[in-house]
């Protein structure tokens, strides 16, 4: 796919190019990737290759070229990256009573009885159920949603809008992937 774009390089203005590669490459990625939490790191990587590949065609760097900078440039985050965006990312409209019914019923908040007068009471920490089975259990979505949600820092899972949330998920993302950038909070 990636091969046949390259062609119509020559053709198409860089900002149409640049549109009709991220269209192509990161909806393929991104659909249907919440499936893809906790598997080996081994798999993600191709993902990762794919992305790289794409990235490369825009910018035209060559293989041996860093891919750093043009991931940067872009503000894509790193395929483990994703798959943890959009998993966070249900997990908030789970929480919140937007995602289907199905969804929010396997959401339960960690609230203990004694604790209400404590101000560690409204923590929105959620319950992660044990599981008996270690590489099925936990990639299924009643454990692996609340633990990743439950890895995120307050002023995140804290948000008080779907907008602010995605905008400081990406933000808490993007400095785990690239720990070297400074980012301008505005």
């Amino acid at each position: 796919m990636l091969c046949s774009s390259q062609a119509a390089a020559f053709f198409v203005p860089t900002t149409t190019f640049q549109t009709l590669i991220v269209s192509l490459v990161l909806s393929r990625l991104d659909y249907g990737n919440t499936v893809l939490v906790g598997l080996p790191a081994y798999l993600l990587r191709r993902l990762q290759l794919m992305m790289n590949a794409a990235a490369r065609l825009i910018f035209g760097l060559r293989r041996t070229d860093h891919i750093s900078h043009a991931l940067i440039t872009f503000h894509w985050l790193r395929a483990q990256e994703r798959v943890l965006f959009k998993m966070a990312m249900l997990m908030y409209k789970a929480f919140h009573g937007a995602a289907p019914l199905y969804l929010s019923q396997l959401v339960r908040v960690a609230d203990l009885p004694g604790r209400r007068c404590l101000r560690s009471a409204r923590t929105n920490l959620l319950l992660v159920p044990s599981t008996k089975l270690f590489i099925v259990g936990c990639r299924a979505f009643p454990v692996a949603g609340p633990t990743i949600w439950n890895s995120l820092p307050d002023n995140v899972t804290s948000a008080p809008s779907l907008s602010t949330f995605r905008q400081r998920l990406k933000t808490f993302l993007f400095q785990a992937s690239f720990p070297d950038i400074i980012i301008d909070p505005r």
